[in-house]
């Protein structure tokens, strides 16, 4: 008989498992990873150094000792976010013991966090199969059901946010999956790199919703009540957001390599271009080489450009975080370029950025945000680009200025400055007939209403106007498509057009118009129900 472990080795496992499990109970994460190492380290030192004094209840104790110590470590450095170390705690435990419940539940648990869902489906199922007794069959189902919902997402693009907008966004953000469609990155003649379409993108699908590597939300005092503070309340949010990015890309390799996608010199076109494969959730951490991201300076140069407001010209907050400014680091998002031209727009659900298609798009078009408000004249946006670094050189930007060489345009930009509510309407007017004059059709024309928004939002809410002018203001909804068209989906234009609907007391094709133009603005995330329930909301 083989000679028995001692006393004080066996006491000191147990001494360290007692107090590990009772800091892991009081979800003391940290404090129980470093015991549960300790105990892995001490179990694996007994089975090497002194396996020939056990006998084969000894081994397999202590092995089971070791086993559960994996398990436990896997579940404590999961709910840190060190997602990578507990899937390795994780095969470890099960390359001892296949069976075990707990591990296979934990693996699923953090496949399900990594957005990988095939894979947490199958550890679901494997958990589901070695369960005792039903008391988690439907804790283990109600898994199952979310990686099939999750999975369907992330392959189809397909999303349904209809009862929870009906609710009036009631409880918690929905759940959303990682999707990344029919586009990929690219050199840009705009700036760098961008995001492009590779196939015709119909108005409102779809394009990509990504969760953020980080957010910081709060709210900010006015500006105009007191501007120190909003700054210095700007300046902390900017502090946190940047030590919560440098935290997450400690814990994980794989966000530290697309991290490293954004970093680069001066030079933006000496920066590599990434495969759209390595956003992929399935793609894992094996085609990521260890990067670092300790150099601070560069660090922070890249979220200050890379980073997106939720608040932004281009962008709408669902749900109860629309009353918090919030930043965020989307990484994908983050190669989105401007364009006073732009097609897509984003909605903010939760920490997920969904960015679908604001007019359509042919394949082989980059995909482009606005930066900054692109329903004013030509010389304001200008100026708005100057404060991002950059001189847009967009089909729009070059036409208007050409246009604006000629000096009825020149007019018409001082009288949109000089001009009062009751005044646009003889803007509108003239604008009119200059483009009839000039011959000025389809996208053009589109342009040079965007660039005088002001001029027709003005007008459409004057009813002195209205009635001074007449026939000659064009109809709203038929302004706010031609706008739509040109320069994509923008809530002040829906707006309008749902109030010339309401005024012009509308029937079904009416509607049906106005639907069109909110699946610009908002994508395909909701019903015609829900839709109709938005619609309202630009309304009020």
């Amino acid at each position: 008989m083989k000679e028995e472990r001692p006393e004080m080795e066996e006491e000191i496992i147990q001494q360290l498992r007692s107090k590990a499990t009772e800091l892991l109970l009081r979800e003391e994460w940290m404090e129980s990873i470093k015991l549960y190492s300790q105990l892995v380290s001490l179990c694996q030192q007994q089975l090497s150094e002194n396996h020939d004094k056990f006998d084969s209840d000894g081994v397999s104790k202590l092995r089971k000792t070791l086993r559960l110590a994996l398990s436990n470590l896997a579940e404590a450095r999961s709910r840190l976010g060190y997602f990578s170390e507990a899937l390795e705690d994780c095969d470890r435990a099960i390359d001892i013991e296949s069976t075990h419940f707990k591990t296979h539940l934990c693996k699923g648990k953090i496949l399900l966090n990594l957005n990988r869902y095939t894979g947490a489906s199958d550890c679901f199922k494997t958990a589901l199969l070695h369960l005792q007794g039903n008391e988690h069959s439907e804790i283990l189902n109600g898994y199952l059901e979310r990686c099939k919902r999750l999975e369907f997402q992330s392959r189809t693009g397909t999303i349904d946010l209809s009862d929870w907008v009906l609710s009036g966004f009631r409880g918690k953000s929905p759940e959303l999956a990682e999707f990344i469609g029919a586009v990929q990155i690219k050199r840009s003649e705009k700036s760098g790199r961008g995001l492009f379409a590779t196939k015709d993108i119909e108005a409102g699908t779809l394009l990509l919703f990504t969760k953020a590597v980080a957010t910081v939300r709060g709210i900010l005092p006015e500006p105009d009540e007191d501007s120190d503070s909003a700054e210095s309340a700007r300046l902390v949010m900017w502090k946190e957001f940047i030590e919560k990015v440098f935290a997450a890309a400690a814990r994980c390799k794989r966000t530290r390599g697309l991290i490293s996608t954004l970093l680069g010199g001066e030079d933006e076109e000496s920066l590599s271009v990434p495969d759209i494969s390595l956003f992929r959730p399935e793609t894992g951490e094996l085609f990521f080489p260890e990067e670092k991201v300790d150099d601070m300076g560069r660090l922070i140069n890249a979220l200050d450009v890379n980073c997106l407001t939720e608040d932004a010209t281009s962008a709408k907050v669902l749900g109860k975080n629309c009353d918090y400014y919030g930043v965020g680091l989307w990484i994908l998002a983050s190669f989105i370029n401007h364009s006073c031209d732009p097609n897509a727009r984003r909605l903010h659900i939760g920490d997920h950025l969904v960015a679908h298609a604001s007019k359509d798009i042919k394949a082989g078009d980059e995909i482009t945000f606005a930066y900054f408000d692109v329903l004013l004249p030509l010389n304001k946006r200008n100026e708005m680009s100057k404060t991002w670094g950059f001189y847009c050189k967009c089909k729009r930007c070059r036409f208007e200025e050409e246009i604006n060489s000629r000096g009825e345009i020149k007019e018409i930009e001082l009288a949109l400055e000089r001009g009062s509510g009751s005044d646009m309407g003889n803007v509108v007017v003239r604008l009119e007939e200059i483009m009839r004059r000039w011959m000025i059709k389809g996208k053009e024309k589109g342009y040079l209403r965007a660039s005088y928004w002001a001029a027709f939002s003005g007008a459409y809410g004057s009813e002195n106007s209205m009635r001074r002018w007449g026939r000659r203001i064009p109809a709203a909804e038929a302004v706010a498509e031609c706008v739509t068209e040109a320069v994509g989906g923008d809530e002040r234009v829906l707006r309008v057009a749902i109030e010339g609907v309401r005024k012009r007391g509308g029937g079904v094709f009416e509607m049906e118009r106005a639907l069109k133009l909110g699946r610009c603005v908002y994508g395909k995330v909701v019903k015609k129900q829900a839709l109709r329930a938005l619609l309202e909301l630009q309304r009020s």
